[in-house]
């Protein structure tokens, strides 16, 4: 398949590279990693450029296709080296366009435009449920003529701050919908008592806090509900294969540029009077690291093309490349940081920080043996018509 870029894309590619370049110095990325998020300039510069770059074709709520999305992360992310937030945001952007009827999508996506954040943080995962969706626990009912919101939300990223918390729930007023549950999506305002949040610490993704939420008797208001919140766990296991794009997206724009610091430490540091880049063990290195890497960037690019086509390969491709892409991105980095020997492995280093990023994606939007579990049985089918 051929993945060569349009010219409109290579313009999109070289607009961000600039804006990466110039925003994401070592000095303030390393400043906003200790600091656990961006600064709203830097926010607003980003939503700015991604809405001037907008692509005709696409609803104004999103603004780009998938594979340009796709494009866009995986640059910043190779020049900043760490995980950043824009892809949440634009996975957020996507479960809302899914969910929310198309005028109050568009009201959020003008939101976020004027503002440069997105006003509510995304609440789907559970302590106990992890990448398993069909065990959420999280429900809403009737009980004495209150609509009541009970539960516990796990990784919610911006949890603690953001002003809305897009809540995912059962509901049980529905009764028995069949196999699946009946899924319905709340936009409930932060401030309402009996919201608590609790902040989560964890290795690596610094500007990226995740929060656990829990709701004791929430009392719900019916216009908070989305409007199309009927798409259910079905429209739900669809939209998550964006974030799965997206997330391998920084996995590839990360290994990128640990194989960028990798070839660059190789050129310039000497060893016993020679070029380490000339030593057979670090050739081997950086020739498997070009190998995974045009390996990741055709599955991720795969991915996104069939989710934009709506392929029927679309659920098989987004398995594969999850199962591939950030378990193979770990592995450059991890080479990066043997080819930089010593300094591979401090903190000033950020072959170290993309190693820890690309290892929390492995389990992030679904395991390796979530992927597995998908992929198999797809595969079987899909052979079936050979």
């Amino acid at each position: 398949m051929d993945f060569t870029l349009t010219d409109g894309q290579k313009k999109l590619v070289s607009a961000f590279r600039t804006f990466g370049a110039d925003t994401f110095t070592p000095e303030r990325v390393a400043k906003w990693c200790r600091d656990q998020g961006l600064p709203d300039t830097v926010m607003k510069e980003f939503v700015d450029l991604y809405y001037e770059t907008a692509e005709p074709d696409i609803a104004p709520d999103l603004a780009h296709s998938l594979l340009s999305q796709v494009l866009i992360v995986e640059e910043l992310s190779r020049c900043a080296g760490t995980t950043l937030p824009f892809q949440n945001d634009l996975f957020n952007l996507q479960i809302m366009s899914g969910f929310a009827g198309a005028a109050e999508a568009a009201s959020i996506a003008e939101d976020y435009r004027a503002d440069g954040r997105l006003m509510f943080a995304l609440a789907i995962s559970e302590p106990d449920g992890g990448s398993d969706t069909m065990a959420m626990k999280t429900s809403c009912q009737t009980v004495d003529g209150r609509l009541l919101l009970n539960g516990r939300k796990s990784y919610v990223n911006n949890g603690e701050y953001a002003p809305y918390i897009l809540v995912a729930a059962i509901d049980k007023d529905a009764g028995d919908t069949g196999r699946y549950p009946s899924l319905s999506f709340w936009l409930v305002p932060r401030s309402v008592p009996g919201i608590n949040a609790v902040p989560i610490s964890k290795i690596g993704q610094s500007m990226l806090p995740f929060a656990l939420i829990s709701f004791d008797d929430v009392e719900l208001s019916p216009e908070w509900r989305l409007d199309a919140s009927e798409g259910g766990f079905q429209q739900l296991f669809h939209l998550l294969e964006y974030g799965r794009v997206l997330l391998c997206a920084s996995s590839l724009g990360m290994a990128q540029a640990a194989m960028d610091d990798a070839v660059a430490h190789a050129r310039s540091r000497k060893a016993f009077g020679v070029q380490v880049g000339r030593f057979q063990q670090i050739e081997t290195l950086l020739t498997d690291m070009e190998v995974r890497l045009r390996n990741m960037r055709s599955m991720v690019y795969r991915a996104a093309w069939s989710i934009d086509a709506a392929d029927e390969t679309e659920r098989l491709d987004v398995a594969l490349m999850k199962r591939y892409v950030p378990e193979a991105s770990v592995q450059v980095a991890s080479d990066a940081m043997q080819i930089l020997g010593g300094l591979g492995y401090t903190e000033g280093s950020r072959v170290s920080r993309i190693w820890e990023d690309c290892r929390g994606n492995q389990i992030a939007e679904g395991t390796d043996q979530v992927m597995v579990y998908i992929a198999a049985p797809l595969i079987i089918e899909h052979y079936r018509s050979f």
